[in-house]
Formats: C-alpha cells, structure tokens, sequence
C-alpha cells in the first residue's frame, strides 16, 4: 500500500471502559504520532477519544478532532488539538473524516463507533472507496459483532465476499501492519456521492 499519512479512528467517548481499552487508545495514539501519522477522530477530550488524542500529541503527533457544533460542548470538544474542525451536522462531521483519512481503525465504543464502523464498511462495499478498514478486537470486545457479521453471512443478507471489505485484527500493534499490507487503493474516493 501507498504511504500511510493519517488513519481516522472510531472509538468511545465514555471513560467508564475497561483499562485495557485505555491501554490500547494510549499505544494507538502512541504509535501514531510515532510513526508520523495523523490521527483524525471525533474531536473529543473525554474516553477513548480523548485518551488516543493526547497520547498522540504527547509523542509529538498532530492530532485533528472533528466535532459537529452540537457535540462540541456534550463531547466536550479537545481545545489542544493540531486543528479542531467544527462541522454544522453529523454528517458533515463523517464525510470530513472520511476525506482527512487513508485508512479507518475502529476501537471498542458504543452506539456511535457502530454507526461510523458500519457506515464506512458500506460505503467500500458501494465502492464509494476502497480504503483499508480495521476492526481492532481488544481483548474479545468486538466478539459479539464478529458474530453478528458471520450470521448476516449465513443468512444469506450478504456475501462472504463482505469479508474482504474490513480486517480484524486483535492488538494495536498488527493495525499498521495490516495497513501496510493492505492492497493500494485503486480508485478515488467518491466524497460527491457521499
């Protein structure tokens, strides 16, 4: 794959996770910014978000939050970011992270980590891009959803193809390799349709 300049990460806001999904936003932000990689995600200071976006700068990355206006004060917007980009909806706040990022990592969250992980999947499978997606299963969270795709499968709402369209890995430290190995993307990306 071509060189890797940022990865928009999907994770929690909440700060009531597991430590070992602390541990992980912190090696992720970590290895980032080590490897002069941007990190784009949403804007946050609190959970994970907040977690992966000060252990990159910390290690001297540069960090972009995007935040849509009403989520600023309730996410509590990051004010010590590389570049905090305040959008007018939801999204706004999705399809500019989809044009900040060369790839997507999606760590443990709720509701909305769900929603952006599905919607980016789709959007490959509508060869709307066809940029590498990474499913970060830190200890087993994601367990459940690997289930839930594998029955989608069975029951015949998809085709095993799909699987191509994410990797799933299991540590922080086999998501830049993944990347790495992932094929070159071999058309733009289709922000207008988006």
């Amino acid at each position: 794959m071509a060189a890797v300049t940022s990865v928009c990460v999907y994770c929690g806001s909440s700060d009531r996770g597991l430590a070992a999904h602390h541990e992980a936003a912190t090696r992720l932000g970590t290895t980032l910014a080590e490897n002069g990689i941007e990190l784009v995600y949403g804007g946050g200071r609190i959970g994970l978000m907040g977690i992966a976006a000060d252990a990159a700068l910390a290690a001297g990355g540069r960090v972009v939050g995007i935040i849509p206006r009403h989520l600023e004060t309730v996410e509590v917007g990051h004010g010590g970011l590389s570049e905090l980009i305040v959008t007018e909806n939801m999204h706004d706040r999705k399809r500019a992270m989809f044009e900040r990022a060369d790839a997507f990592v999606s760590l443990p969250g709720g509701l909305g980590t769900l929603d952006e992980t599905f919607e980016i999947v789709t959007w490959k499978q509508l060869g709307l891009h066809d940029k590498p997606v990474i499913i970060a299963d830190i200890g087993g969270y994601w367990a459940p959803l690997r289930t839930l795709l594998e029955a989608v499968i069975d029951g015949a709402y998809a085709k095993p193809n799909v699987r191509a369209l994410y990797q799933i890995v299991e540590t922080v430290d086999d998501i830049l390799p993944t990347i790495a190995a992932a094929p070159r993307p071999c058309r733009p990306a289709i922000a207008d349709l988006i």
